[in-house]
């Protein structure tokens, strides 16, 4: 091996090292917004691509602009996947919150049992007191 590439390689795992190192001790606070400006660099590094893809001239630089500008895709599409999931773990899991995956909401959805199903049918009235109401009506007034 010469001198450089020596160098580069020896330049490239004490890259990997700090790397590995930075990324542990992150808090988990701070792994979604770091995951963004990841996303915002990969997307930089999608244009340069296809910039270089657009300059090519011959069929060799034609097939790694294309591998290029396929890898940076894939790699902003995975970013955006990565940090979705990332944000689903900070959300929850409470049924009650509107939008949750599975859950139906609707304006007349009622928390808790439904109070007509221990009444009976509506027509049945037997079990009514002087003074109950059913749904729908109104109380009796003593005066105009």
């Amino acid at each position: 091996m010469t001198g450089g590439i020596l160098e580069y390689l020896t330049v490239f795992i004490l890259a990997a090292f700090v790397g590995i190192e930075v990324v542990a001790r992150v808090p988990s606070l701070l792994h979604t917004p770091l995951m963004s400006g990841s996303n915002a660099i990969h997307g930089v590094i999608l244009v340069g691509a296809m910039i270089v893809l657009g300059g090519a001239h011959t069929g060799p630089e034609e097939v790694l602009g294309f591998l290029a500008v396929l890898l940076a895709t894939l790699n902003v599409v995975g970013g955006f996947v990565v940090t979705d999931r990332m944000l689903e773990m900070f959300r929850g899991k409470s049924p009650d919150r509107p939008g949750a995956p599975g859950v139906t909401h609707t304006a007349a959805a009622t928390p808790g049992p439904d109070p007509s199903a221990a009444r009976g049918p509506v027509g049945d009235r037997d079990d009514l007191q002087d003074g109950d109401l059913q749904d729908g009506e109104a109380p009796e007034s003593d005066g105009p």
